[in-house]
């Protein structure tokens, strides 16, 4: 199984940027999750989907950020608007991916590397 990230790189504060997370050798995706780790700073979530089908973002990123799938191609993505200079950081997804086991799915927790993003003038 493979969880590649990408869509990292430098944004203009108030700019955007797309941040992907393709997964390859599962059979889909169950629930995502994006953290994100400033530098001297824990990681923390930044948002993820409920196991309710629902969806819940960090205080700080609400009505900016929002998470989604395309489960026909295996990817998670976070939609980032209105960046601050505050989401700088390395930013990692994490899924529940889901793997046919006989007539049943068997789950299980996948991290993707960082990618960085950069929100500076």
């Amino acid at each position: 199984v493979q969880l590649q990230a990408s869509g990292g790189g430098l944004a203009r504060p108030g700019g955007s940027l797309t941040l992907s997370c393709v997964a390859s050798g599962i059979f889909s995706i169950n629930l995502g999750t994006w953290y994100r780790q400033a530098p001297g700073k824990e990681r923390e979530l930044v948002a993820r989907d409920t196991s309710a089908g629902g969806t819940d973002y960090a205080d700080s990123v609400k009505g900016r950020f929002t998470i989604s799938k395309n489960n026909m191609k295996n990817t998670m993505y976070l939609q980032m608007n209105n960046l601050i200079p505050e989401d700088t950081a390395v930013y990692y997804c994490k899924i529940e991916g889901l793997h046919v086991e006989g007539l049943s799915f068997r789950s299980h927790d996948y991290w993707g590397q960082g990618t960085q993003v950069t929100v500076s003038s």
